[in-house]
């Protein structure tokens, strides 16, 4: 249940352009949430380095293309908050003062830092990469924020982050609310066989022209049990399925019966699934055009928008310090 008093805190790391997974897990939600809530979006270039830290130089590009996306999406920066991460120092003050608290033990124990080590080979953890939930925990403490529009990966970091908040109002003083998660979709890659994710090059983007968009989808996985252009289909197994659901939702059930009975070849079910796709891209791909062109208010608005965060981070953390007891020499 939302209250009226609710304030959104979400945002993506920066280690590339968006794809439509995104816009299903999280983004769409935004851009409808934020003309009804005090909206904060972090361009997350801190925690990019968890997997980027030795590719610093890839975070500017990113920050922008990011960005970008986000303004062809439609969010409206007048609307909504966008920050940069790295420029809020309060962000990092305050995960340093949750790390004393936080166990290693239930880092480890965190499944999506689970399944993000095993997705990396199996290397030893870097402290900065266990430490992720903490991380979040304080971006989304710092704007007091009391809910988050995410996918259903994000859950277990948004429980840890409700866990790490009611630990410190224990200790000390309840000054931070509980925050709780608004759960989007999740959209197969094209693989078929896992989410749809930049590391596993099996993702439409939201940039995407709309040839990239027919010929990626044409190429995509599909009912595997279904060998010929007759044969009944299992359209509830079938990842192209998930876009006609997503994005053909008024056909949707024609579709799951023609496909069901063997009446339409996965050939043309792509083919429509690519142009209710399209359909939704391509005002996304006119305003990025129109921002894109003036890149330098692009700035501005990431510069503004830093500068009402890092005001409300340092509200934030007048009373955390007071409530620890270590607002030395306030008058």
């Amino acid at each position: 249940m939302q209250s009226v008093t609710d304030i959104i805190l979400t945002g993506d790391r920066t280690t590339g352009k968006l794809h439509l997974g995104h816009y299903i897990g999280s983004l769409r939600s935004r851009t409808e949430l934020q003309h009804e809530y005090r909206t904060f979006i972090i361009l997350a270039d801190v925690q990019a380095l968890t997997t980027h830290f030795d590719h610093p130089d890839v975070l500017a590009t990113s920050v922008r293309q990011v960005a970008l996306d986000y303004l062809a999406a439609g969010i409206d920066p007048n609307q909504a908050t966008l920050f940069i991460q790295s420029m809020i120092p309060e962000i990092a003050e305050l995960a340093q003062y949750f790390s004393m608290f936080v166990t290693v033990n239930s880092l480890r124990h965190n499944p999506t830092v689970k399944n993000e080590a095993q997705q990396r080979g199996g290397q030893d953890m870097y402290y900065g990469f266990l430490g992720y939930p903490v991380s979040q925990a304080a971006d989304i403490a710092i704007c007091k924020a009391t809910l988050v529009p995410a996918g259903d990966d994000q859950i277990p970091h948004i429980e840890q982050a409700r866990k790490i908040v009611r630990r410190f109002n224990e200790l000390y003083r309840p000054v931070l609310p509980e925050p709780r998660i608004l759960q989007g979709g999740r959209l197969t890659g094209l693989d078929g066989n896992s989410k749809m994710s930049k590391s596993l090059d099996n993702a439409l983007y939201l940039d995407s022209s709309a040839e990239e968009v027919s010929t990626k989808l044409v190429r995509a996985k599909t009912d595997p049990a279904r060998i010929r252009k007759h044969d009944p289909g299992h359209p509830d197994i079938c990842p192209v399925y998930e876009y006609h659901r997503y994005f053909r939702q008024d056909d949707m059930s024609d579709i799951h019966e023609q496909c069901s009975k063997g009446a339409i070849g996965c050939t043309d079910c792509k083919r429509l699934a690519a142009h209710a796709v399209n359909m939704l891209l391509e005002p996304m791909r006119e305003r990025r055009h129109a921002f894109a062109a003036r890149m330098g208010d692009v700035d501005e608005i990431l510069i503004e928008g830093t500068r009402k965060a890092r005001t409300t981070a340092r509200e934030t953390m007048s009373e955390v310090r007071d409530a620890m007891g270590i607002g030395y020499f306030r008058r």
